[in-house]
C-alpha cells in the first residue's frame, strides 16, 4: 500500500488555511477547524493553524434551515459572522472576507485551501489559483448531494509541488469535468425551506465535514496518510469508501471520467459513487 507523507515545512510554522466558501460545507469545516488547531499544539505543533474564510454571500432566511445561521444575523457577510464567532468564543484571531476569489490571483501566504463550493466555476477558480507558480502545499475539495458526498486531498502542480508518480492528485485531475463551468446546473438557490432539505439533508454536511478533517488530524498527527479522500454516504450500508493512494487507480478514475465524457454521460463521472460538485 502506498502512502504519502506530509509536507515537513507544515511542521515547523503557523499552518495558513483559506477556506473557501461558507456555506453547508464550508461552515462545518470551519466550526471543526478550532479542533484542530488545538490538536496540534497537543501534539508539539508550535504554532498550530490560522484560518481564512473567504466567501462574498450573506445570510438568508433559507440558510437558517440547515447552516448554523439564525434569524438576527440575516443579511450579514457568513464569512464574517462565522470567523467572528470563532474567534469570540475560541479566542482567535482567524479572518473573515467577503469576497470571492479571483481566478486571476495568486493564493499567496495560502499553505492548505479547502474548497467548499458549489459550482464547477467556482472550483475552476481554485484549481486556477493554486496551480502554475502558486506555493500552496494541498488543495482539499469537497462535494456533495442530498446524502452523499466526497472530499479528495490533493497536491497541485506549482512551484511547491512537482511531477511525482506519487504527488496527490487533485479533484480537478481525477474528475475534469468538476472545472468544466460550461456545463454548471448546480449551485442554485433553494426557495423554501423545504426545497433546501430536499435537495440536501441536514446532516451530510457535517458527516462529510468531519470525515476530511479526519484525514489532515491525522496526517499531522502521523506524518503519513494511506488514503487521500473517500466517498461518504448516509443511505449506503458500507457508508465510507476510501480514495487510495494508488497510481493505477487515480489512471483508471480519468479513464472512466473520459469515457463518460465522450458517451454524454451526463455532468457526473462514472465512478464507483457518481462525484458530486455542488450543493456546497
Amino acid at each position: 500500500m502506498e502512502t504519502h507523507r506530509i509536507h515537513p515545512e507544515l511542521l515547523k510554522h503557523k499552518v495558513r488555511v483559506l477556506v473557501v466558501g461558507c456555506g453547508g460545507n464550508g461552515s462545518a469545516i470551519a466550526a471543526g477547524l478550532p479542533y484542530l488547531h488545538q490538536a496540534l499544539l497537543a501534539y508539539g505543533h508550535p504554532e498550530g493553524i490560522h484560518v481564512t474564510l473567504l466567501d462574498p454571500d450573506v445570510i438568508s432566511p433559507t440558510n437558517c434551515v440547515r447552516q448554523p445561521f439564525s434569524q438576527s444575523e440575516i443579511g450579514l457577510f457568513k464569512s464574517v459572522v462565522l470567523a467572528n464567532r470563532l474567534n469570540l468564543f475560541w479566542g482567535l484571531d482567524w479572518q473573515g472576507v467577503p469576497e470571492r476569489l479571483d481566478p486571476k490571483r495568486r493564493l499567496d501566504g495560502v499553505d492548505i485551501v479547502v474548497g467548499c463550493v458549489d459550482t464547477r466555476k467556482a472550483r475552476a477558480a481554485i484549481a486556477k489559483c493554486a496551480e502554475d507558480w502558486s506555493e500552496v502545499d494541498y488543495w482539499m475539495d469537497l462535494g456533495n448531494n442530498a446524502d452523499s458526498g466526497q472530499f479528495v486531498l490533493g497536491e497541485p502542480l506549482n512551484r511547491r509541488n512537482r511531477r511525482h508518480r506519487l504527488r496527490l492528485r487533485t479533484v480537478s485531475e481525477l474528475f475534469p469535468e468538476v472545472i468544466q463551468s460550461d456545463v454548471d446546473g448546480d449551485g442554485l438557490p433553494s426557495c423554501s425551506a423545504a426545497e433546501a432539505l430536499d435537495r440536501q439533508g441536514p446532516f451530510v454536511n457535517p458527516t462529510l465535514a468531519n470525515h476530511a478533517l479526519a484525514l489532515l488530524a491525522r496526517m499531522f498527527r502521523y506524518g503519513t496518510i494511506s488514503y487521500h479522500g473517500a466517498f461518504v454516504g448516509l443511505s449506503w450500508l458500507a457508508g465510507v469508501q476510501a480514495l487510495r493512494i494508488d497510481p493505477t487507480h487515480w489512471q483508471r478514475l480519468r479513464k472512466k471520467a473520459r469515457r463518460g465524457e465522450r458517451l454524454k454521460h451526463g455532468a457526473l463521472a462514472p465512478t464507483e459513487r457518481s462525484l458530486h460538485t455542488g450543493q456546497a
